[in-house]
């Protein structure tokens, strides 16, 4: 079956499936793989530490593919600069930019007149539509399921999916606690044209910088192995139970602010369990997805696999 959505077209896609950014995960490897396997794959750009390391890693994604890919910029509250990234980016012509935790105005108006695809990460129908008044090519949904950043809203990707497509005339991808076939087509029937995925990609052999103990805490996830931390900053995220995030909620209901929990929900002590598999010093980003994750394989058998479902769903509806 072929594969054509509004999302496809305008990525020049196989498939309408898009990786995540993955801080601190999201890298060549990956990127390529989930690009070769027929998604766009994706870096994650502000993990790095300058222009010049984003630089290596555009060069090398391109030695492994011919495929169209793209870059992740998140900016926030308490980001880093990225002028120097964004203009990495389209001196090296990449195909796709996203834009995710911060204001997009700056950066869409940047990349105006270039040859390249801006996605904005959403979790509210008010986001969608100034997003797409700045100019944007489509936009990432993400509901309350997702790892990582959410909204201030808790609306679940089930609700928030068709109620924003209902208010923008571009394309929609739908993200939070999509992992497979299923979630794809119900995506699809939501109204999306494509969906974004994060946590499955976590879960594969290409994320190579992905501790094998975070990965097997993504295997072993049930329905309540996830929480939201940061509500009480207004940045509520989801990441996988632990002793670690038990003691940011904690401190979040003696000593709310920034200052109290900078040291716990630091990019350090992110890197402390993603990266180095110390479950005792840090914290992993997860979404409920996880509860449905069983295996560690290769990219592009993911995909497949996904493809497969999905297809086997749509002979089902005919």
């Amino acid at each position: 079956m072929e594969w054509k959505t509004k999302v496809t077209k305008l990525l020049d896609i196989k498939y309408p499936i898009v990786q995540g950014g993955l801080a601190y995960l999201a890298y060549a490897d990956l990127a390529a793989a989930v690009s070769n396997a027929g998604g766009l794959g994706q870096i994650t750009a502000m993990s790095l530490p300058d222009e010049h390391r984003l630089r290596e890693e555009i060069q090398k994604v391109k030695s492994l593919t011919d495929k169209p890919f793209g870059v992740n910029l998140a900016i926030g509250q308490h980001g880093r600069p990225y002028d120097h990234m964004l203009q990495v980016v389209l001196e090296e012509k990449v195909p796709v930019l996203s834009i995710t935790g911060g204001n997009p105005k700056d950066i869409l108006n940047k990349a105006k007149g270039e040859d390249i695809k801006t996605l904005v990460l959403v979790a509210a129908k008010r986001q969608a539509v100034k997003a797409e008044e700045l100019g944007a090519d489509a936009v990432m949904v993400v509901g309350y399921e997702g790892g990582g950043h959410l909204g201030r809203g808790d609306m679940g990707t089930m609700v928030l999916t068709p109620f924003v497509g209902e208010h923008v005339s571009i394309p929609v991808i739908a993200s939070g606690g999509i992992v497979d076939g299923k979630g794809l087509m119900a995506a699809l029937a939501l109204g999306a044209e494509g969906v974004e995925m994060g946590t499955r990609f976590i879960a594969t052999k290409e994320c190579v910088d992905a501790h094998v103990s975070y990965k097997q805490a993504i295997l072993n996830a049930g329905e309540v192995s996830t929480v939201v931390i940061k509500r009480s900053i207004g940045t509520p995220a989801r990441a996988l139970r632990n002793s670690w995030t038990e003691q940011i909620l904690e401190m979040e209901k003696l000593e709310p602010g920034y200052d109290a929990l900078k040291d716990l929900i630091s990019g350090q002590a992110n890197q402390n369990y993603i990266i180095n598999g110390d479950e005792q010093m840090g914290f992993g980003w997860s979404g409920q997805g996880a509860a449905r994750i069983n295996d560690i394989s290769p990219v592009d058998e993911v995909i497949q696999a996904i493809i497969k479902e999905a297809e086997q769903i749509r002979t089902s509806w005919q």
